[in-house]
């Protein structure tokens, strides 16, 4: 399993770098960074980074999240925030369970975590199939940036996979298109009434999200909402 680190509009350089160096601690390289800030991989980063100035230089930066989820095959995003409409939190111990039974060799993991200021927009969380959190301390919810980076990699890092691991999970840009499709279809068809389809459609996610799709399967889904598509006279589509 590869797994990819996603930053999203770090602030702090030093995170980046701190970031960076928990990362090859555990045997992990694949950084991406989402978003405009060019200080983070210069300076205090390679300081802060020690011996995994190599992350930072490799790091691949992306202009959207959907853009750095585009090939993955599990996204989750890593929230502390408990008080947002979230159906489901895994721990770091529960999402390497989750890439030993359900990703192989060739396939890529993304850990997806948001700003030092703020965290993670709703919108962003929504674009990743799981969530997770690291249990802390109800009146100090919020760790440091590469602090938690550290934790994750440390639990995944010493994960095994178990040989009989799906061979084919669906890659991140057909589970988005299936997602945004699907929304459009509920929407049609008025499923919504009064509720909010956003937090509805997060709460659908979670429940789609307790299996991993393979790609046979995500495609016959999305081939199924197509033909609903049709039938209700909707525009063609590829």
């Amino acid at each position: 399993m590869h797994l990819r680190i996603v930053l999203v509009e770090p602030h702090e350089a030093g995170n980046v770098g701190a970031a960076a160096r928990a990362m090859k601690n555990f045997g992990f390289n694949e950084l991406a960074i989402v978003g405009s800030r060019p200080q983070v991989a210069v300076g205090a980063a390679e300081w802060w980074a020690r011996g995994s100035e190599d992350v930072v230089h490799s790091a691949r930066h992306f202009a959207t999240l959907q853009e750095a989820l585009a090939n993955v095959h599990l996204s989750v995003a890593a929230t502390a925030a408990r008080g947002r409409h979230v159906f489901e939190q895994l721990t770091p111990h529960g999402i390497a369970r989750l890439a030993e039974e359900t990703l192989g060799d060739e396939h890529i993991l993304a850990l997806v975590f948001g700003r030092e200021e703020w965290g993670l927009s709703g919108a962003e969380i929504a674009m990743c199939q799981r969530t997770a959190m690291i249990p802390t301390a109800p009146d100090t919810p919020t760790m440091n940036l590469a602090q938690a980076v550290a934790i994750f990699c440390y639990e995944l890092g010493k994960g095994m996979r178990t040989p009989d691991a799906p061979k084919d999970p669906a890659p991140g840009d057909l589970i988005h298109s299936l997602n945004s499709r699907t929304r459009e279809l509920l929407l049609q068809l008025r499923f919504f009434t009064d509720k909010e389809p956003d937090k509805l459609c997060a709460e659908l996610q979670a429940l789609a999200g307790k299996r991993t799709l393979t790609t046979r399967e995500a495609s016959l889904l999305l081939s199924l909402v197509a033909h609903v598509e049709r039938a209700l006279g909707g525009p063609e589509r590829h």
